[in-house]
């Protein structure tokens, strides 16, 4: 297999179908395009679990981290409370680099109002880079649990933000040397900044108060595999339209460096969002300063596709992010 998401075929085969028991407790199940689960706890309210690993980087991964894992939980309408980490760090790793992780976890834990309520940390000879995984945990009224799978037809897609931001700030950290040859340093320090763009705890709080009826967070795979995702877990077609989706110039000329599908690159802080009424919810948003645009609809059948012009592109399961080829 690649590196990178399980394909769906495989997931599906081997692990969704070794999962049978089932507790009555539980609201949300495991699915294609599903990033939590929830669990009643009182008659009016539930707890909302995700667990997430950062592999692909180790510049900024505690910061990473929790957002990628409270943005999940957001998704789900839920509010995040706190989380429980996991760090496994490579032999060589020195105390500082240790202290530097655990004070981007804090750091972004304090931005979100939510607490480290425990985890565990070793070092060991089988990671080459650190692997973070974090399990959050969140609160919501059973009424108000959104899912990956609430998509209807008819429903239109709004999407939050830019194409490739997690992305475009990746790369532009971890292959600084390779980029400045080519493209202005103002370029690259934009690129960056992106990681200040990570949290879709904003643009979910307000989508769910415009009645929301599917989230899905645009991580691995880029907008192409969460349109196929939200499409899959809801079971409709979708048709999108490339030329509405919006992008970064400076995404756009650092993926041209590495021959990289922006529209296939992981995009943490991109939010898409199925509702009624997606104008409403795009001034919405807008007026609270989240750049967003409705980019296509949910239709009856299972053919996901994306248009530009007079071409169409069928959509299928994400394979390997674009984000890997950098490490080729």
């Amino acid at each position: 297999m690649e590196i990178g998401k399980v394909p769906e075929n495989i997931l599906k085969r081997a692990v969704f179908k070794q999962l049978h028991h089932r507790r009555p407790e539980v609201l949300l199940h495991p699915g294609v395009g599903e990033d939590c689960s929830a669990v009643a706890v009182r008659e009016d309210e539930a707890l909302v679990f995700s667990t997430d690993p950062i592999t692909g980087t180790d510049k900024g991964i505690g910061t990473l981290a929790v957002h990628i894992t409270a943005n999940d939980l957001a998704s789900s309408g839920a509010e995040p409370i706190g989380i429980l980490t996991s760090i496994i760090l490579p032999e060589y790793t020195e105390e500082p680099d240790l202290r530097r992780i655990m004070m981007e976890i804090e750091e972004a834990c304090n931005e979100l109002s939510i607490e480290v309520m425990g985890g565990h940390t070793e070092v060991s000879d089988v990671v080459k880079r650190p692997i973070i995984t974090v399990t959050g945990v969140g609160k919501v009224k059973k009424d108000k649990l959104i899912s990956t799978g609430g998509l209807r037809p008819g429903d239109e897609l709004v999407m939050t933000k830019w194409a490739g931001i997690e992305g475009t700030s990746i790369i532009a950290a971890e292959k600084e040397d390779i980029l400045k040859k080519t493209l202005p340093k103002e370029l690259i320090d934009e690129a960056v900044s992106y990681k200040k763009l990570l949290s879709v705890v904003p643009e979910a709080r307000i989508a769910a108060e415009c009645g929301a009826t599917a989230m899905h967070d645009v991580t691995e795979g880029g907008i192409f595999g969460a349109l196929w995702e939200i499409g899959a877990a809801s079971g409709v077609g979708i048709i999108a339209d490339l030329r509405k989706i919006p992008i970064k110039q400076e995404t756009i000329e650092i993926c041209e460096v590495f021959d990289i599908n922006p529209y296939m690159l992981i995009s943490s802080g991109s939010m898409l969002i199925g509702c009624p009424q997606g104008n409403l919810l795009v001034e919405k948003l807008m007026q609270n300063g989240i750049n967003a645009v409705v980019i296509g609809r949910a239709t009856e059948g299972n053919d996901r596709i994306v248009v530009n012009g007079d071409e169409t592109r069928y959509l299928g399961p994400a394979g390997s992010d674009e984000l890997y080829k950098i490490y080729r």
